[in-house]
């Protein structure tokens, strides 16, 4: 297929051409953006500056804030500045940047909290072995392997893309470069190329998700011996990264599981997954997590606090303490830490 590219630049028609709608979600995603920096700042400085970086759950955690940090710029500067302003003009070159970076973040987002699942299974189900398991060696091979996964992914979304022709017209109905919007303006048959995407975004959301509940079924089945209370208390402790799974991986499976096509939702849950759930990452993490919460009183308040991973030896039981959970095996009691 020759690539005829009469396109230079595209006109992003972003969500609304209502001029009070555009200010009023200027000011909100203005806002978003900055809850977003200051978040994810704040959790990556209380884990690098705490000891909960030595333990596995916040090490993944200090990952995904960088890529929630990383990945909403990619969108969100322009979506801003586009709202002030009549024609939202972005050049080829950028958007084919854009949709590069926008898929090797939120490819390394989703496949972090699918590792960051594979923490608490340990945690639960193979308590004694855990300090083996989740070594520091292992966290970093699983964090390249998500890193080495979104570039691949990435790269596919991107080539496919870049060898498409664009004669005109160049008018993308989204506020950011996406693949479905660009077959749409593509002046060739894109069918086999919408099978693709869907076989790389599609299966790569599919794939993650169901691993996502497979992990969690697990834990499930393990804990339906516990006490009542104890059952509780350990789902409580997956309750926050379940939160944050369904948030995002609902809106990406709506647009991404489908037949390459565009439709008027599609807007509305791009919002989701590339704004809405990095605003509550950083506030279901914190506020649901009590070793985040005493690692932000110790950075910034100069708390004293004990922290870490610890095997406690008392008689014939043994306790493992980690991602703040009590695994007392003798009694197989669960509890917060």
């Amino acid at each position: 297929m020759e690539n005829t590219n009469n396109v230079t630049e595209f006109i992003l028609l972003g969500l609304s051409q209502n001029k009070k709608i555009k200010y009023l979600c200027f000011l909100l995603f203005l806002f978003c953006y900055i809850a977003i920096w200051m978040g994810n700042t704040l959790i990556i400085i209380s884990i690098t500056c705490s000891q909960l970086i030595d333990q596995p759950m916040y090490f993944l955690l200090n990952y995904l804030a960088l890529s929630d940090l990383c990945y909403t710029s990619t969108v969100t500067p322009k979506l801003v500045n586009d709202l002030l302003i009549e024609k939202n003009m972005i050049t080829y070159i950028r958007c084919m940047v854009q949709l590069f970076a926008m898929h090797f973040f939120g490819g390394i987002e989703i496949l972090i909290l699918t590792v960051m699942a594979y923490d608490p299974y340990v945690a639960i189900c193979k308590p004694l072995h855990y300090t083996i398991i989740m070594s520091r060696q292992r966290c970093n091979a699983m964090a390249t392997a998500c890193c080495a996964g979104a570039f691949l992914h990435s790269s596919v979304q991107f080539l496919l893309t870049i060898n498409l022709p664009f004669c005109g017209p160049n008018q993308i109905n989204h506020y950011f470069c996406d693949v479905y919007p660009l077959l749409k303006l593509a002046c060739t048959d894109t069918y086999r190329v919408g099978i693709l995407v869907v076989a790389n975004s599609g299966m790569m959301g599919l794939v993650t998700f169901v691993v996502l509940m497979l992990s969690y079924l697990l834990i499930f089945y393990t804990i339906r011996a516990y006490p009542a209370q104890s059952r509780s208390k350990a789902l409580s402790t997956c309750s926050s990264h379940i939160t944050v799974v369904v948030f995002l991986f609902v809106s990406v499976l709506f647009i991404y599981i489908r037949p390459a096509t565009t439709l008027p939702e599609d807007k509305v849950f791009a919002l989701f997954y590339t704004i809405i759930a990095p605003v509550f990452n950083p506030l279901i993490y914190t506020l649901r997590d009590m070793e985040m919460k005493k690692s932000l009183r110790k950075v910034w308040c100069q708390q004293p606090f004990l922290t870490g991973k610890q095997v406690i030896r008392n008689g014939q039981t043994f306790i493992l303490i980690t991602q703040g959970i009590r695994v007392e095996l003798s009694s197989l009691l669960v509890y917060d830490k």
